[in-house]
């Protein structure tokens, strides 16, 4: 387990991946699922029978009976690839972010299991998590966890995607499974907890510039600080 020591108003990256790289998830109905968990499991309540007390309520809506949400850890960022996911945290609770951790990989397993006829852990080994306590290296997460894994994904890759930049910027703003979009219209989302990140930038061209930069050294794999590269949690 590779998981930094950390209290009550501690912000951390924490990231999982799937055994031996596989994929996580293998279709949009496992990707639309993601989300779902990010914000039913981010829960203090816990409904083992959630999937069926929300199956006819509209998107993030909660069942009337269950008490008022509080969240076990605030998602700052979040985005999910097809073999693994990252999450930028703020520790409110003692353990929520442990707690968080472990249903949400729980439930995906089991989700997993049988729907693909499999048994065992999909993730390999324990989360991952590093702490972070620098504006600098904030900023570098939301660049990193927001923009550079989701253009991992763009046709082409990250090269593909720095000499396109802005078709690849546009493409990003549209992926559905990570938390760039309401973060570049500045809205939280049922999920995220953003403002503290907005903050750090006057506007989203000042994010997009910056992205651009961050994504053009990364590729190069050139950093002005080498604490940069060890907030990435790479390599797996």
């Amino acid at each position: 387990m590779r998981v930094e020591p950390y209290g009550v108003g501690s912000i951390l990256h924490a990231t999982k991946r799937g055994t031996r790289g596989m994929e996580i998830v293998r279709d949009n109905a496992d990707r639309n699922r993601f989300p779902k968990l990010l914000f039913y499991l981010n829960d203090t309540f816990y409904d083992s029978n959630w999937q069926k007390a929300t199956r006819i309520l509209n998107p993030f809506e909660r069942p009337s009976e269950w008490p008022e949400r509080k969240s076990l850890a605030r998602i700052l960022a979040w985005a999910l690839v097809p073999n693994h996911f990252h999450l930028l945290l703020e520790e409110i609770h003692e353990g929520g972010t442990s707690k968080l951790m472990q249903r949400v990989c729980g439930s995906m397993s089991a989700h997993s299991n049988a729907k693909y006829g499999e048994s065992g852990s999909i993730f390999q080994g324990s989360y991952r998590s590093r702490t972070v306590s620098e504006d600098t290296h904030l900023r570098y997460l939301a660049f990193y966890i927001q923009v550079k894994n989701v253009l991992e994904l763009y046709p082409g890759g990250l090269n593909q995607a720095i000499n396109q930049f802005d078709d690849a910027w546009e493409w990003a703003t549209h992926y559905q499974f990570s938390s760039l979009p309401s973060f570049l219209a500045r809205s939280d989302s049922p999920i995220t907890e953003s403002e503290s990140l907005w903050g750090l930038y006057p506007d989203t061209q000042s994010f997009k510039k910056e992205a651009r930069g961050l994504l053009a050294a990364y590729i190069s794999h050139h950093a002005s600080d080498e604490s940069l590269a060890a907030l990435t949690l790479e390599p797996w």
